[in-house]
């Protein structure tokens, strides 16, 4: 059975971003936590995100029990 996260489908506004990298994920059909969480750093790049918010949003998935790339903690 794979594993769930409850904040997956949840918007992501709910890591309360800087309203400019809430602006860039929205234009790339970024919506959800879930939508964010599947990427990795490489694709974040190229749509335009700088490593300080890559790490910022790292943490914040990491707070709500996600890390970049599908990686789920209890």
């Amino acid at each position: 059975m794979a594993k769930k996260n409850v904040h997956a489908e949840k918007d992501i506004s709910v890591l309360e971003l800087d309203p400019k990298l809430n602006k860039i994920l929205k234009e790339n059909n970024i919506n959800t936590v879930g939508d964010l969480w599947v990427l990795n750093k490489k694709k974040l790049k190229e749509i335009g995100i700088v490593d300080l918010d890559i790490k910022l949003i790292s943490i914040k998935l990491q707070l709500l029990g996600l890390d970049l790339n599908k990686k789920i903690y209890n």
